[in-house]
């Protein structure tokens, strides 16, 4: 079982709001997950990513890998997630 660092959707049409969750690589996207890692806010400007920090570095140490996109956006955060 890999697990896997992603987002969830939630929000309405045309407004959309992301979770930062953990959740096996095989279940859809807004489907079950283990953890809430943190939110993503594209709508603010500045995009808004706010963080669990302690529950990032427990997911990370036990082995779950982020996405290109989760990445992406905790390295503009300056919350980098790699311990590699």
């Amino acid at each position: 079982m890999a697990v896997r660092i992603r987002l969830t959707r939630l929000g309405r049409k045309k407004k959309p709001f992301y979770r930062i969750v953990v959740a096996d690589s095989e279940s859809p996207r807004d489907g079950k997950f283990l953890d809430i890692v943190g939110t993503y806010d594209p709508m603010q400007e500045p995009h808004a990513v706010s963080v669990n920090r302690q529950k990032l570095d427990e997911w990370v140490g036990k082995g779950a890998l982020p996405t290109t996109t989760v990445k992406s956006l905790l390295n503009k955060a300056a919350l980098s997630a790699d311990s590699q």
